[in-house]
């Protein structure tokens, strides 16, 4: 009868048994879409790693095994769907993740603490003196901003700066109370000198080889 399915072989045939991407992208989805239920097993940490790879490498045995096909063109087309699901899935992830990492220093840049540091990094004159007087800052900086409902919070950041004589980095950590930030400590360390050029340090922080009396 038309549209039935023909005789499967028990075995899938050897140019279909190949690395299934499908399977591989998608674990536990494609699993339960190929009627292959061990992929759900990659649901559980650790354990999902192995799953995964063994997904990849026995994914089109156990699909071509645990469902009816019509034949190995549909099976093939079918795997061939899925691979290309899969890989749509993990770029548009990776992108995400790409944007969302790569948005941390505008958002950290944009910030009031973070403009105070470098104000104050390009005004003081032992650090052009050290760094030069063209002093600024690089694309990546290290750090967090926490902002509260009720107007506190706090920030920290580790800023790598460079000038024409050197390079170095720039540490600062801030309060905000009551809506107004306040920065309470303010290093910055220069590539090749040992004592750092402490330009603010209102909690009385220890600081190595920072000068006596800072």
């Amino acid at each position: 009868m038309a549209g039935e399915p023909l005789n499967q072989p028990a075995e899938i045939p050897p140019e279909l048994d190949r690395w299934n991407w499908g399977a591989f992208f998608l674990s536990w989805i494609w699993g339960i879409g190929n009627s292959t239920f061990i992929a759900l097993l990659a649901l559980i940490p650790v354990v999902n790693i192995i799953v995964i790879i063994m997904l990849g490498a026995r994914g089109s045995r156990w699909a071509w095994r645990n469902r009816v096909w019509r034949d190995a063109q549909q099976f093939r087309r079918t795997q061939r769907n899925w691979a290309i699901a899969g890989l749509v899935v993990w770029v548009v992830g990776i992108g995400g993740c790409a944007t969302m990492v790569g948005s941390i220093p505008y958002l950290l840049k944009g910030s009031d603490p973070y403009h105070m540091t470098m104000d104050k990094v390009r005004a003081d004159a032992r650090v052009k003196d050290a760094l030069g007087d063209d002093v600024d800052d690089s694309f990546w900086v290290g750090g967090h901003l926490n902002v509260n409902a009720n107007g506190a919070g706090d920030a920290q950041f580790s800023i790598p700066i460079h000038g024409a004589k050197g390079k170095g980095s720039a540490f600062s950590t801030a309060t905000r109370t009551a809506g107004t930030w306040s920065l309470r400590l303010l290093v910055v360390k220069v590539e090749g000198i040992d004592a750092p050029i402490v330009l603010l340090n209102e909690d009385h922080v220890p600081i190595p080889n920072a000068a006596i009396g800072i």
